[in-house]
């Protein structure tokens, strides 16, 4: 006889189950989450309108960073503020994986591109005469190519561990 048993849905406690506690909650994450955004999106707006700084490596790697930090920030926080005041909080199978797989995604992607700009930081600073010629516009494609494919690498972990769950369970 096969085992029938399976989860279709998770169960999210909270941080509290007092109501005062919950609009506390609720009104401290959406105001932190707001301001993450706005403050992301700002940096990234700042850049790419300001011909002076798109020139520049070091700002097009800071909007990149911006712009995954806003995309991190928005993988699991909108999710986590709905329920804070929500009487049923629980999320689905198929939710939860992809909560999972885009918090890898841009987790992956911005530790790389972090790794990048300390590169870029180092070219400046201990190649200061050669910059222009090493750090080219050629150069910061194929570094943001990376980023975005260490990004999709750092899949690997949570397919390789809870997709073969899933077609058990199916």
């Amino acid at each position: 006889m096969k085992n029938q048993s399976f989860t279709t849905e998770f169960v999210l406690l909270g941080l509290s189950q007092n109501p005062t506690v919950q609009k506390i909650v609720f009104g401290m994450f959406l105001l932190v989450y707001i301001a993450t955004i706005v403050g992301n999106m700002l940096i990234v707006v700042t850049i790419l309108f300001s011909p002076a700084l798109l020139v520049s490596p070091m700002y097009y790697f800071l909007a990149v960073l911006s712009f995954l930090d806003a995309c991190f920030s928005s993988a699991i926080t909108p999710k986590m503020v709905v329920d804070s005041i929500h009487e049923r909080k629980n999320i689905s199978y198929e939710g939860c994986m992809i909560q999972l797989f885009a918090e890898h995604f841009f987790g992956g992607a911005e530790m790389i591109s972090l790794t990048v700009m300390a590169y870029d930081r180092y070219v400046a600073i201990c190649k200061s005469l050669h910059y222009s010629s090493i750090m080219t516009w050629r150069l910061c494609g194929i570094l943001m190519g990376g980023v975005l494919d260490r990004g999709f690498l750092a899949f690997h972990h949570p397919v390789s561990l809870y997709l073969p769950l899933a077609l058990l369970s199916a």
